[in-house]
């Protein structure tokens, strides 16, 4: 039995969409039915406009469909990114966690797996500390966290994070290695989900 997996992600200049694609991949490949969602920008425009890649990526990234309560209800599964902002995650991705507490008394969210990824400016920018502080959530949620891990060899080509793929954005945009790790993820979330809706 497939499993519904939401990959919902902020990113400002593209590098946390970049492996929120590659995430979503993972778990079509591994037969889910996938729902690709960004949160909405919460910057003034003053902002964006200062860094012309932010405003690039805003525009170019304006036909992916915004995150709703619907796209959590409707999950089997979660994969939440955001890039790391002082070793937390992004106010706009909080922002969307924060109206999903009628969901959670709710129970909705609980029992179901879940798994992060990020990126930070440098390798050793705060990403693991972004993904364990996005893990509270999950904790909150009574979710199931899937972590990759050390179970594929993709996870070492991409630097060996166990908690979550993560990039350093100051190399450039992720290039294979992270994307391969993000796939194994994706797969590896998708076919637990499914394992535990087949056993429900």
């Amino acid at each position: 039995m497939s499993a519904k997996v939401a990959v919902i992600y902020y990113s400002s200049t593209g590098n946390v969409h970049r492996i929120a694609q590659a995430v979503a991949e993972g778990a079509e490949k591994a037969g889910a039915e996938v729902r690709l969602r960004r949160v909405p920008e919460l910057a003034p425009d003053a902002a964006i406009d200062a860094n012309p890649a932010w405003r690039a990526h805003l525009d170019a990234t304006r036909d992916v469909e915004v995150a709703t309560l619907d796209d959590v209800s409707w999950a089997d599964a979660y994969a939440l990114g955001s890039p790391t902002r002082f070793g937390n995650i992004s106010s706009q991705l909080k922002q969307f966690i924060d109206t999903t507490g009628g969901l959670w008394q709710q129970g909705v969210m609980a029992d179901k797996p879940a798994t992060g990824f990020t990126s930070a400016h440098n390798p050793h920018g705060g990403n693991e500390s972004t993904l364990l502080a996005l893990y509270n959530t999950f904790h909150h949620w009574g979710s199931l966290i899937v972590a990759p891990g050390f179970t594929d060899p993709a996870v070492y080509g991409a630097g060996g994070n166990p908690y979550g793929t993560s990039h350093a954005g100051g190399s450039g945009v992720p290039g294979d290695a992270t994307l391969a790790a993000a796939r194994h993820q994706g797969r590896r979330l998708a076919t637990i989900a499914a394992r535990l809706r087949a056993t429900a």
